[in-house]
């Protein structure tokens, strides 16, 4: 996806995201990429805008601030590939509206909304029933090809979901219970056509992909894309 995880920030010990903290979720950000200006702002306060290409240390020392970080933050890109949680499926996550629909239900006080920023998945498909997308994976050695307009991609696997989804959104606080109680819904609920040895444990949801050899872009996919499974094949390297 153009401009995915583009930047990320990098201490001495790896990545800082939500995985690391749950003061991300608490960071307002607003991106203009046209005018490389990335506006920042805690939950509680106003914050301030940076310019990307000469307000690198302004804008590093905000960060440290912000996060309480040592000297050795800083501000990785890579404009090409991102930098993606899964190297062997760095595509679009899918999902399914009517999925995250059931699982709000699972929660009582849990809106729509609130489930898809949880769960972030890049792609979301309407006019399916819930658990549809469980169709775009199959054994470890296969893939599931299928295409979105003229877009060509592979399924993966069920994505093996983080600490992320488990916290409110906005503020980062924490539900409690919820990846043990959405692991037994979700086993609960897997659907037949689910291909069950991929599920070592049941805290997944929604499939990762890659994109698989065609003229095809990810910027070619639109609201209301047209998607169609193609088949199963063997996993290349």
């Amino acid at each position: 996806m153009e401009h995915d995880r583009q930047f990320a920030l990098v201490d001495e010990l790896g990545f800082v995201n939500g995985k690391r903290t749950d003061a991300v979720q608490r960071l307002r950000t607003s991106i203009d990429l046209a005018a490389k200006t990335l506006a920042l702002s805690r939950s509680d306060a106003m914050g301030r805008p940076f310019r990307l290409d000469s307000d690198r240390t302004a804008l590093i020392e905000w960060l440290r601030r912000y996060f309480n970080l040592d000297h050795s933050l800083r501000l990785a890109e890579n404009a090409t590939g991102g930098f993606p949680d899964d190297n062997e499926a760095p595509g679009p996550t899918v999902v399914s509206t009517a999925t995250l629909e059931c699982v709000a239900s699972w929660f009582p006080g849990l809106a729509l909304d609130e489930v898809r920023r949880r769960f972030r998945a890049n792609l979301e498909v309407g006019g399916v029933e819930p658990f549809w997308e469980d169709r775009l994976y199959a054994e470890a050695d296969q893939v599931v090809r299928f295409q979105i307009a003229d877009v060509m991609l592979e399924g993966i696997n069920p994505c093996q979901r983080c600490v992320v989804p488990t916290r409110n959104s906005l503020s980062g606080e924490a539900t409690f219970g919820f990846a043990k109680q959405f692991a037994e819904r979700r086993e609960a609920s897997l659907p037949p056509w689910a291909a069950r040895s991929r599920f070592n444990h049941f805290y997944r949801l929604a499939v990762n992909t890659r994109g698989a050899s065609s003229g095809g872009r990810m910027s070619q996919i639109w609201a209301g894309a047209p998607i169609r499974i193609l088949g199963i094949y063997p996993k290349q390297s």
